[in-house]
Parts: structure tokens; C-alpha cells; sequence
């Protein structure tokens, strides 16, 4: 009896989606084991058992923990910028800084954000790979976006001459965290709705007085 032609067919290659698709599993376990054991206590050995691949992988497609972390910290930066990235976005600077505040706070307030942000202070003391891993998957990636935007000549042009346009990022990522002190603290005091809104709108303007000419 002859074999359908089907069932000869040799398997062809994982599809483009279909390695995206376990690449952000394996992401994911490990978001989950940094969160419930810290990151120096995870091996990649557990992690590997956990998103059922070999720790070769997690070698070949991350370089290692550290890379994973990164990773993390780069789909979460995807998921909040997408295709609008602020360094291209031409619409009148208040509403570029207004849209990227309102997106920024809701992530930096996220139960998992505030609960990988105590895992790295936590630890980053006595983990110098841990420090530069989350710094370099996140925040200076952030920072260097926004100091590209504020340095584009239509929006400088908009700014005190006097202003340290590489101090801005930080100084306009201050003024939208607000009190992170107490965030870690009391996180139950956090304000909610309104309130949230309210404040953060508050802050805004207070930026937006010490760098715009014309406010």
C-alpha cells in the first residue's frame, strides 16, 4: 500500500510566529520566577524546567540571564511604545510629553513593575550584572529616546536656552513618578481615578513651566 504523500513530508521549519511565540514563554517564566524568588536566586536550570527548553537555548537566544531580563524589559517597553516611539512623534509637544506620561505612569505604578523594581533594588547591591541588566533594558533605553526627542531642533527650539537638555529625561520622568518613596512603602496609599490623574496633570505642569519658553 503506498504511503500518502502527507506522511512523507519531512517536518518543515518552526514558523516565524511560532518561535516569537515560545521566545516570549520563555520571557515570561522567568518575569515569574524573578518576582516570586528574586534574581539571584533563580538558576537557569530552573528557569529552563519551568518554560520546558534546554538552558542551551536560553545561551543561544538571550546570552544568558541577565539577556533574559533585558528582554523582559525590552517587550514591556514594546508593549507600552509599540510604533509610537516619542523621539518621531510630530504632533505640538504637550501632547506628545501628556500621552507619554499618562502610558509611563501607568507602567511604572503596575503591581509587576513596582514588584520587579524591589527586586532590583533589593538586590542590586551585591548583583552589579542584576543593576546593569535592568538599567540597560529599560530606563537608559527611555532616556535616550526622550533626550533625542527634547534635542530635535522644532521641539528646542520650544525650551530655555539655559537648559541642560541632557538633565530633561530624568528631570520629566521624575515629575511623572511622583513619590516612588512612598509607593514602596505604602503602596495602598497610591492614588487611584481621578485623584491619580489629577496629580500627575499637576506635576506635568510644573515641568512644563521650568523648560517651556512660552508658559
Amino acid at each position: 500500500m503506498s504511503i500518502p504523500p502527507s506522511c512523507t513530508k519531512p517536518a518543515g521549519r518552526p514558523k516565524a510566529a511560532d518561535i516569537e511565540a515560545r521566545n516570549q514563554e520563555l520571557i515570561e517564566a522567568a518575569c515569574r520566577l524573578f518576582l516570586e524568588h528574586g534574581y539571584t536566586r533563580v538558576s537557569l536550570e530552573t528557569i529552563a524546567r519551568e518554560a520546558r527548553v534546554a538552558v542551551r537555548t536560553i545561551y543561544v537566544k538571550f546570552g544568558g540571564k541577565a539577556g533574559l531580563l533585558r528582554a523582559a524589559l525590552a517587550s514591556r517597553r514594546e508593549r507600552l511604545f509599540g510604533e509610537h516611539a516619542v523621539d518621531t512623534d510630530m504632533r505640538p509637544l504637550r501632547e506628545v510629553i501628556d500621552d507619554f506620561a499618562r502610558d509611563f505612569y501607568a507602567l511604572l505604578i503596575a503591581p509587576e513593575a513596582i514588584a520587579m523594581q524591589r527586586v532590583v533594588i533589593a538586590e542590586a547591591g551585591s548583583n552589579p550584572e542584576l543593576a546593569e541588566a535592568f538599567f540597560e533594558g529599560g530606563p537608559r533605553m527611555t532616556r535616550e529616546m526622550l533626550e533625542r526627542y527634547f534635542r530635535r531642533p522644532d521641539v528646542r527650539s520650544q525650551l530655555h536656552d539655559d537648559v541642560p537638555l541632557e538633565m530633561l529625561p530624568a528631570h520629566l520622568i521624575g515629575c511623572i513618578g511622583g513619590d516612588p518613596m512612598g509607593r514602596f512603602l505604602f503602596p495602598d496609599a497610591e492614588p487611584t481615578g481621578d485623584e491619580a490623574r489629577a496629580q500627575l496633570a499637576a506635576r506635568l505642569e510644573l515641568f512644563y513651566r521650568s523648560v517651556l519658553k512660552n508658559c
